[in-house]
Formats: structure tokens, C-alpha cells, sequence
């Protein structure tokens, strides 16, 4: 990691500032990031505008990483702009102490531009304040909510972390955010006061409203919706397409049409994959990469509230640097047997250390090393009316996916 913005900059100058041309919103957050851009690209492409959406990890291939209008940039367009993006790179002698984020941000910037998209949602990488998204001037700024994680490089604090989202604030470029706590939304408070932008938050200035599940009202400034249904399962989801609206809404007051009909199509209509994502039936097998504490929490809200099983297998694979124990307290005691696994990252925990871990709080413990393995065997002994769920990381849910879907399974 090279944190600041210099790097990219110089990138971008190379290929002529290719953003200075794009309409952007920006979002930031801990959790639900992915999902808030996917909800947003997904409404303003049924009202027919051409949607640049940029975001990260990806699950299985890269491409997923930018898309337009929901299709996935072309590998051999990847190779041609990588090669012209090195070319410009080693023409102009820039010393290589970029990040494969830096330019792949770069990449996506010039992809878009030359696409000539109407709208860009560029999604951050990590944290704000330094991260290379954060070269853009963007319409509209999100953030979607503040919660721990990445702790060893944006601080142990909630007001630290706080400190780095915020970072992404524009001079006055509205903000919305679905941020709860006292302390963040002071911070938020304090730093849009500075930069002299209008602050809007959820439960505030725009709520939504559940009335069942995957259904909600939205009451904002202006609009004032029923009977929304969503495309994407968990209560969180719900969370996020309020902030969504919110964003769209301050988007309009800024030139740019959203009609009712594109929001509730485009709402019922979003998918976002590794999040909630029910990928096969009987016995049912539901991916989550949940990564931090709080993502874990909306996950064990969710299966309580809207999954029905019998028994639950969950297969599990964590990152070491992530707060294992947490997210493990959060999810293990509702498993009926959890299955600890190592995805083939060297950022990850190995299985036996993992299956340590849970041993105090699930009374069934499994040590399968193998992702692809683990799941295999989840599904040999659950029942039809059993669930499988694969969590702890999005890398070990794209793995899982990507075996699922080669097996012909999903």
C-alpha cells in the first residue's frame, strides 16, 4: 500500500486527466458500499442514462471490478488499455511506485471517459482521505456508514475511522450519509461545515420505512414513495437503498431526472453477487461476505429474520487481519456445524487456527483446509431443508461461488 493521492494524480496526467471529463457521485463507508452503487447504477440505467460503476474486490474475475450498464469490461479491452497505460507510464519516465489500485483506479477513469458515460459511481477502496478514488470532484458525495474495520491502518478509534471517510468531503458537494453514531455524525457535522457542504443524513433529512420484508417506504425532500421492493435479500438492504434514494434524490435537485417508474424498476431489478446471495435451493447455499463485525451482525440479523431452515452449515474463511474473534462471536453459535476453510489467500487465517477460535461457541467444528473441499462436504451432509452458508471474506466467497457455478451447481 502507497497511501496519497500523488501517485495517481501523476497517472492520470499522463492519460490527459481523463475524470475532469466525468459526472461522478462518490461513495465511501464502511459497509454497504458495493451495494448503495449497484442500487444507484441500477436506477439510472432504467432511466436510461449510460452508468459508469467502479468498485472492489472483485469476486471471481476482475472485469467485475468496471462495468457499464451492468456489462463487464471486455478482457481484451483490459489488455489493450494495461499496455497503453504502461506505454504512456514508461514514456514518461514516472518512477513505479504506484499501486496496482492507483492504476487500475486510472484505468477505469480513462475506460470511462473514452465510453463517454453520462454518470460515474466510483466506489473507495479503503477508508477516504488517501484513497485513489479520492482525486475526483465528484455531484454528490456518499457515505454510507462508519463502523470498524481496517483498524491497523485507519485506527483502533470510530472517530479515527470517522476521520479518514470523511476525508472524501468536497467543497460544497452535498453529503449523504446513513452514519447513526454521535461521534460520527459530529465529525461528519464538523468537516462539512469546513468545506462548506450541505450534510444529509438517513433517519434525519431522508428515512425509509419497513413495512415487510424486502419492502419499504421512502419519504425525502421531495419524493415520497411506497411499496418499494427490492432485488437484493436482508434487512441491511433496506439501510442501503434509503441512502441510495438519498443520493438520487440530492442528484436530481442537481440537473440530473430520476422518474418513480426507474427507481422501483430499477430497485426490484439490482443484483449484487457475494452479498446476501441465495445461489442454490435444496439444499439451500447463501453467500455473504461478511469481513467485519458489524457486516457479521446484519448477517445474523438477516438469517433470523428472513431465512427459513432446519439445520445451518456454515462454512467459514477469515482473514488474519480482520477481528476474527468478533466476527466469529457474532455468527458461530447460530451453526449447526461450521467448517473452518483457508481460501488460497496469503492474507488468510489458517483453517485449524480458525476452527481454535470457534470451538467456543459452536459445539461442532470441522477443520476442511480446502475452500472448494469445505463446501463439497457441507453439501454431502446437509439435508433439503438444511441451509449452507459460506462467509468470513468476500475472497472466500468468490471462491466458493466460482466452484459452485464451475460445478454446475449454482
Amino acid at each position: 500500500m502507497v497511501f496519497g493521492l500523488e501517485n495517481i494524480s501523476r497517472l492520470l496526467q499522463v492519460l490527459e486527466d481523463p475524470h475532469r471529463a466525468l459526472h461522478m457521485i462518490h461513495v465511501g463507508g464502511t459497509n454497504g458500499k458495493g451495494s448503495v452503487s449497484a442500487m444507484m447504477a441500477s436506477i439510472l440505467q432504467e432511466e436510461g442514462y449510460r452508468v459508469g460503476l467502479y468498485t472492489s474486490p472483485h469476486l471471481v474475475s476482475f472485469t467485475e471490478r468496471i462495468q457499464i450498464n451492468g456489462t463487464e469490461i471486455a478482457w481484451d479491452e483490459v489488455v489493450r488499455l494495461t499496455n497503453f497505460l504502461r506505454s504512456r507510464v514508461e514514456a514518461e519516465d514516472i518512477p513505479q511506485q504506484f499501486t496496482f489500485f492507483d492504476f487500475t483506479t486510472a484505468l477505469a477513469l480513462y475506460y470511462f471517459a473514452h465510453q463517454e458515460v453520462d454518470v460515474t459511481i466510483l466506489e473507495v477502496g479503503l477508508g477516504g482521505r488517501l484513497d485513489s478514488t479520492n482525486v475526483i470532484h465528484p455531484l454528490i458525495t456518499v457515505i454510507t456508514n462508519v463502523a470498524k474495520d481496517h483498524f491497523q491502518i485507519l485506527g483502533e478509534r470510530i472517530e479515527d475511522i470517522a476521520h479518514e471517510k470523511a476525508g472524501i468531503v468536497k467543497h460544497g458537494v452535498p453529503l449523504m450519509s446513513g452514519a447513526t453514531q454521535p461521534e460520527v455524525i459530529q465529525i461528519l457535522e464538523e468537516t462539512c461545515k469546513e468545506k462548506e457542504a450541505p450534510l444529509r443524513l438517513a433517519g434525519r433529512d431522508f428515512k425509509g420505512e419497513k413495512i415487510a420484508t424486502g419492502t419499504f417506504n421512502f419519504h425525502g425532500r421531495q419524493w415520497d414513495l411506497a411499496d418499494i421492493r427490492l432485488g437484493v435479500a436482508g434487512p441491511f438492504q433496506i439501510e442501503n437503498a434509503t441512502v441510495a434514494l438519498g443520493a438520487l434524490e440530492a442528484l436530481e435537485e442537481r440537473g440530473y431526472r430520476v422518474g418513480e417508474e426507474s427507481i422501483y424498476q430499477g430497485l426490484a431489478a439490482v443484483r449484487w453477487p457475494g452479498r446476501l446471495e441465495l445461489i442454490q435451493e435444496s439444499p439451500q447455499i447463501l453467500l455473504d461476505g461478511a469481513h467485519n463485525p458489524a457486516a457479521a451482525g446484519s448477517l445474523k440479523k438477516a438469517l433470523q429474520e428472513e431465512f427459513d431452515y432446519h439445520h445451518l452449515y456454515m462454512v467459514m474463511g477469515i482473514m488474519q487481519d480482520k477481528e476474527v474473534a468478533a466476527i466469529v462471536a457474532e455468527l458461530a453459535p447460530l451453526a449447526e456445524v461450521l467448517i473452518a476453510a483457508s481460501p488460497s489467500n496469503p492474507r488468510a487465517m489458517r483453517a485449524q487456527r480458525l476452527a481454535e477460535i470457534a470451538q467456543d461457541y459452536c459445539s461442532a467444528v470441522t477443520v476442511i483446509e480446502d475452500l472448494g473441499e469445505a463446501v463439497a462436504y457441507a453439501q454431502k451432509v446437509a439435508q433439503e431443508d438444511d441451509l449452507i452458508l459460506v462467509t468470513g471474506s468476500l475472497f472466500t466467497v468468490g471462491e466458493a461461488r466460482d466452484y459452485i457455478v464451475s460445478k454446475g451447481q449454482g
